[in-house]
């Protein structure tokens, strides 16, 4: 059987992000005195997911091909001449590929409204549900008037709001939106695999199925507390609030090891997208076996450095380099070899 072996980096790297985390608690909920002790199960969980993606995420990076595009992104972002026109792109890249998801939107338009409806709910929802678990954020009563409350951040008194209003509604019922957005988002994702035949033929439960399941069972035990609380006269709230934290936790635990864990991953992506440009601006790399523009020289380097870091050698006998020949070329390649060796070199 094959030992466990920890990245000793990446432990030291989460167990900073676990001290931080806990430090940020401390002193953001104002030494405890704004933490709730019976949230202590989600923060806990919320502690071990942070230990987890820090731990993962440096495990991530660590790989030859990962850690070319995370230098290489860094090193073109913060190039002094491109800075400007870097932080202006930057705002695009953003909007198209967190914000607005129009990658997806490329592929089907269905997948896209899906994505992010699910997308969005959760991260409002995450946006919310931390910093209140935290004591980050908590709300008391207006002293000079019952009917509103005063919302606080970090001991910061952000303003005062009425209970029955339009916006003391919309705060109180922010994540029972963000519910309904992520389980109308996963009708159309559930929709797709059970009826989309590529989708089908390659999806796996624990990475397409269960993530689905774990959202749902977080949004709709939320949405039954809402519906305890105010038309069930609070019936069998205590249970539903168990279920809903059992859900809750259990997603929490699952966040850096499943699918969850693109949500992270994601944003480095924009630096491809700065890699890509220059690669496609500077000169670009010639077959040569027949002389074809192929690729960016950027990127041929680039992955003959990594290829080397993982100890695969493709360089011929005559010094060239397998990357060097175009895909085209490379298909004729296979086919030839393949005649020579069903048939002799005598055949071609």
């Amino acid at each position: 059987m094959k030992s466990l072996r920890l990245d000793m980096r990446a432990l030291t790297n989460g167990l900073i992000a676990v001290i931080l985390n806990i430090a940020a608690i401390y002193f953001g909920s104002g030494r405890l005195k704004h933490f709730d002790p019976a949230l202590i199960a989600y923060t806990s969980a919320c502690v071990f997911a942070t230990f987890g993606v820090v731990y993962r995420y440096s495990v991530w990076l660590q790989k030859p091909p990962t850690q070319m595009y995370w230098r290489r992104g860094w090193q073109l972002f913060l190039r002094p001449r491109d800075l400007g026109k870097n932080l202006v792109n930057f705002v695009v890249i953003a909007w198209n590929n967190i914000v607005a998801q129009t990658f997806i939107e490329r592929r089907n338009h269905a997948r896209w409204i899906a994505h992010f409806l699910m997308s969005w709910g959760c991260l409002v929802a995450c946006a919310v549900t931390f910093p209140l678990v935290f004591g980050w954020i908590h709300f008391d009563a207006d002293p000079t008037n019952p009917l509103a409350y005063q919302t606080f951040a970090f001991g910061i008194h952000l303003g005062t709001f009425p209970s029955n209003s339009v916006i003391g509604w919309c705060i109180f019922h922010i994540l029972d939106f963000c519910a309904v957005a992520v389980i109308v988002g996963m009708v159309f994702a559930m929709r797709r695999r059970m009826s989309d035949p590529g989708a089908m033929t390659v999806q796996q439960f624990s990475m397409d199925f269960l993530p689905l399941i774990l959202l749902f069972a977080v949004s709709i035990t939320g949405l039954m507390l809402t519906v305890s609380s105010i038309w069930m006269r609070g019936y069998s709230y205590s249970f539903i609030a168990v279920l809903h934290a059992f859900s809750v936790i259990l997603t929490l635990l699952y966040l850096p090891f499943g699918k969850f864990f693109h949500i992270f991953q994601r944003p480095a992506n924009m630096g491809v997208q700065y890699y890509k440009k220059e690669g496609a601006a500077g000169e670009q790399a010639k077959c040569i076996r027949c002389g074809e523009e192929y690729g960016s020289r950027l990127h041929v380097e680039d992955l003959k450095t990594v290829l080397d870091q993982l100890g695969i050698d493709q360089h011929f006998e005559d010094g060239t380099h397998y990357q060097d020949v175009c895909p085209r070329c490379r298909r004729r390649l296979l086919a030839l070899n393949q005649l020579e060796a069903l048939d002799g070199p005598g055949f071609i």
